[in-house]
């Protein structure tokens, strides 16, 4: 311990004296740090915490690397080393002196960095400091176990800077430290995953960036803690006290011996992809942070207000401030400007209304249906769309949960999951019918997820215990009977309030579909908080609407759909031709739908429709009457329905609404805040209020005088991150 201690004292008075080491810990790291914050603009919310992470590994590379490797082999070289070959010691303490010194010289430089970091550009020291500090120790002393191998295994100062350059390179540029490992391709980024620096960069990113413990970091620490076990072990075994010892070439191969942990790790890594998935959520936590200002902008907030010349202020994901009239300057506000003028900023769109595990439309191959990968498609079909939040009103249970995680999580980027799972039917009711058209291997486990067909109260009951323990928003129940020749067995009203009242102490709202006046008597009843489609048959009574108005109970007309099956009928494909549509809809989909409008193969479909009794007229005086009588409205477009596509939905329902009479201003509350009133997620969108998040659409003009200006976006917003339109469907 003593000659340790001798040896940490001198070794920390040399350091403090070479000007190499002053320079790789201090002057290198701090002009990266200021280099990257002005590229990357630092000021603009979490952006800093990239820059002290990317500055934080590319030191500890320096400090190991040339810190400690390319120091031993000077120190060896200039025949230092053989003036302890005399004295009573051994290499170990020499090495271990050596590394606690590169970590003591190191620290300092880490501290001045994150207090420029505080100072300069605002960053919030983390709360987990102490994981922080500990993890970039155990970083330190590995890359310094590993630049002391290097140094073993060399035979002059040449031989160590060309093998120190051959691990340096591809630590620095494939580790994430000089650019996002999204910038690479899917290949390359399995190639990351066998390269120790990227653990200590995704290690140190989720420290900082996510919020994380050392501990939930324990494989990343486990790799660091055995390189650098590994290479004093080895380091210390082929340890050479002056220059003229030579190693055979093969020696040099022990530097293989210490990346081992990594190749196994890398291996695992490569199966499971679960750093570069966590290395995709970090890169989407730090795009939500960044801070934008929409100025010079018309605000519609979703609440009835309209501010026709203001700002909106974004930090950290969230709405920070609304401006009337000229906002500070962004130089003023750390933002990026996004000029506006002669646009509309509104809350994020809502489709309260979907279903998933439909497309809408026919392929030609119809497999291809089936597809999982078709529903994420969707997802980012509606953001594109600057819809940015649906509901899933009858989809698999076990699909949309799993959809919703991959999403959730900034995995993937697509609208906001909101789901009621299954529909709440009876046994060969609404809902089952679809199975008949699936491959008979398919039917069984398609029910088994898509329907709960409850036998008495107490199952109805524990069916809805089951749904909502998997996380559901809402429950659909379904209240139709059909008409002659297409006809359903209609659910027991009384098993269906038992439903509700279930649905009601887990305090998730009861969405109802009803396909005639009567059925909607019925939803009323049991206590629905909406009611789906309405009638597009009959007319809903003076009471009934009466009593919707009374009991807050919402009317979700789905005028959509409507229309969308009369199209078919009729051949009529104008639907498909809609600009969006045309944008984020498969190609192999539309062509697919287009011949399904005109073949033979789908006459008998085509002639069935045409004699079922729906009309988008009488769909349209129902919402007109509800709305004079002040029932609460919501947008949805039952979107997996024939010629009812997934993504532009919104748009187009509003523009149904118009033209049945409803004014543009009601259908855009209809869309915004009337909708995530429903989904109980008021606090958090729906309107455009500081501290909500800041999931939003600009578009071009004024869609409160022209409706279809809705459909000419230029920018969406989700969660704080301008999306990337047309990136969304290249996800991998």
């Amino acid at each position: 311990m003593k000659g340790f201690l001798a040896l940490l004292k001198i070794d920390l008075k040399l350091a403090r004296r070479n000007r190499a080491v002053l320079f790789f810990n201090y002057l290198f790291p701090l002009v990266f740090f200021f280099v990257f914050g002005q590229a990357f603009g630092a000021k603009q919310g979490s952006v800093i915490l990239v820059v002290v992470t990317m500055v934080t590994v590319i030191g500890i590379l320096g400090n190991g690397l040339f810190g400690a490797g390319m120091r031993a082999v000077q120190e060896r070289e200039e025949n230092i080393l053989r003036r302890y070959k005399v004295t009573p010691i051994t290499p170990v303490p020499l090495l271990l002196a050596s590394t606690v010194t590169g970590v003591l010289i190191y620290l300092p430089s880490v501290i001045l960095m994150l207090v420029l970091a505080n100072r300069i550009y605002g960053m919030s020291l983390p709360p987990n400091l102490l994981s922080f500090f500990i993890f970039v120790c155990i970083g330190a002393v590995a890359f310094r176990a590993i630049g002391l191998i290097i140094a073993a295994v060399v035979n002059s100062t040449q031989e160590a800077n060309i093998l120190t350059q051959l691990v340096y390179m591809p630590m620095l540029f494939l580790s994430g430290a000089t650019f996002p490992l999204s910038f690479l391709p899917n290949w390359a980024q399995l190639i990351t995953q066998f390269i120790p620096a990227t653990y200590l960069m995704t290690g140190i990113s989720r420290i900082l960036q996510g919020g994380e413990s050392i501990a939930q970091n324990w494989k990343s620490v486990t790799a660091l803690l055995l390189a650098g076990a590994v290479g004093l072990f080895i380091a210390t075994k082929l340890f050479r006290w002056e220059k003229e010892e030579k190693l055979r070439p093969s020696a040099k191969l022990w530097v293989i011996a210490v990346l081992l942990p990594f190749v196994f790790l890398g291996a695992y890594q490569a199966y499971s992809r679960q750093e570069i998935t966590k290395a995709k959520i970090l890169e989407r936590q730090t795009n939500r942070g960044r801070n934008w200002l929409i100025q010079n902008a018309r605000i519609f907030i979703g609440n009835g207000k309209v501010i026709e010349n203001g700002a909106v202020l974004i930090k950290q994901g969230k709405i920070a401030e609304i401006y009337e009239g000229a906002a500070p300057s962004e130089k003023t506000l750390n933002a990026k400007a996004i000029d506006a003028a002669g646009k509309t900023v509104l809350p994020g769109l809502i489709d309260m209304h979907v279903h998933l595990g439909a497309s809408g439309g026919f392929y030609d191959d119809p497999s291809k249906g089936f597809d999982p990968k078709n529903l994420e498609r969707e997802l980012a079909s509606y953001l594109y769309c600057g819809v940015t939040g649906i509901r899933s009103t009858g989809d698999s249970l076990e699909q949309m949960v799993e959809l919703r995680q991959k999403f959730e999580t900034g995995e993937k980027l697509g609208a906001e999951l909101f789901f009621c799972g299954p529909l709440f039917t009876a046994e060969g009711g609404h809902g089952t019918e679809y199975a008949r058209y699936m491959p008979e291997n398919m039917r069984a486990g398609f029910l088994a997820q898509f329907v709960r067909i409850p036998k008495s109260t107490d199952e109805a009951k524990s069916m809805v215990d089951e749904v909502a323990a998997k996380g559901a928003d809402c429950i659909k129940g379904v209240l139709e009977a059909g008409v002659p020749g297409y006809s359903f067995n209609r659910m027991d009203v009384n098993l269906l309030h038992a439903v509700a009242d279930e649905a009601h102490l887990k305090n998730l709202p009861v969405a109802v579909h009803t396909g005639s006046a009567h059925d909607v008597d019925d939803a009323i009843s049991i206590g629905a908080n909406s009611v789906e489609h309405g009638s597009f048959a009959d007319e809903i009574s003076d009471g009934a609407i009466s009593e919707m108005k009374t009991r807050g109970i919402a009317l979700d007309p789905t005028l959509s759909v409507a229309e969308g099956l009369t199209s078919l009928a009729k051949g009529d494909t104008t639907l498909l031709k809609r600009s969006l549509v045309q944008q984020v809809t498969a190609k192999e989909l539309l062509s697919g739908t287009e011949h399904a409008a005109t073949s033979n193969q789908f006459r008998g479909l085509r002639e069935g429709l045409s004699h079922y009794p729906i009309s988008v007229e009488m769909g349209g005086r129902n919402l007109l009457k509800a709305w004079h009588a002040g029932v609460i409205l919501v947008t949805g477009s039952d979107a997996g329905n024939f010629f009812v596509l997934h993504g532009p939905t919104v748009q187009h329902e509003i523009e149904l609404w118009v033209a049945a009479g409803i004014p543009i201003e009601v259908a855009l509350q209809a869309a915004t805040a009337n909708a995530a009133k429903v989904l109980h997620a008021e606090t958090r969108v729906g309107t455009i209020e500081k501290g909500k998040e800041a999931s939003l659409l600009i578009v071009d003009g004024n869609p409160l005088q022209d409706v279809k200006a809705l459909s000419s976006i230029s920018t969406v917003f989700f969660k704080g991150e301008r999306v990337a339109r047309s990136d969304l469907f290249d996800q991998k």
